[in-house]
């Protein structure tokens, strides 16, 4: 079995098949492989960052879990990226706050994996998407918006509704997409 020394070697080692062998034996070796992995998201190199937030997306750990909320704010978006996609796997709540910041993100990806993210949460996510929804920026409504679509929590029927009422097009699709999938898309009122 190779060190961990020697694992956190090829895992930075900037060839992408190495890497992902690595990484998979130090997801198997758990929270033993927890303090190098933490160190390697203080390196300089995006790439070994990006890396080591994989690997510790599947290391159920406290310091994992501040790890990964961490990583939304990392300069580099391929970081936040790899961060989002763990978070929509594993939700955590103290995402929260930093999930709906990059709602509207300018990088397209980031944005839509920071909903899907917060959809993953479901009831605990419905406030704070809802209140999104209304923001001024387009950007961010469409995103909340979705979020809510696929979000699976009955409390995100009002935002919905509410939603359709927007001047944006794609905000009036996702509400009609959200409202659909519970089986509300049309709705009928007696004259």
């Amino acid at each position: 079995m190779p060190s961990l020394s020697n694992l956190i070697d090829e895992l930075t080692s900037g060839d992408d098949l190495r890497a992902g062998q690595a990484s998979a034996v130090l997801i198997r070796r758990g929270t033993e492989a927890l303090p190098l992995l933490l160190g390697v998201i203080r390196s300089s190199s995006p790439d070994h960052r990006w890396w080591a937030i994989l690997s510790l997306a599947h290391i159920y750990h406290a310091q994992a879990d501040q790890a990964l909320v961490d990583a939304l704010g990392d300069p580099d978006s391929s970081v936040c990226q790899v961060a989002a996609l763990s978070l929509r796997h594993r939700p955590l709540a103290a995402a929260l706050p930093r999930l709906i910041s990059r709602l509207g993100s300018e990088d397209g990806l980031l944005s839509r994996l920071a909903g899907d993210a917060l959809a993953a949460l479901g009831a605990l996510g419905t406030p704070a998407l809802a209140q999104a929804a209304i923001d001024p920026s387009p950007a961010t409504r469409i995103a909340a918006v979705r979020a809510l679509a696929l979000n699976e929590d009955p409390a995100a029927i009002p935002a919905l509704y509410a939603a359709l009422e927007d001047a944006s097009a794609l905000v009036e699709h996702w509400a009609t997409d959200g409202l659909e999938r519970r089986d509300l898309g049309m709705v009928y009122f007696k004259p």
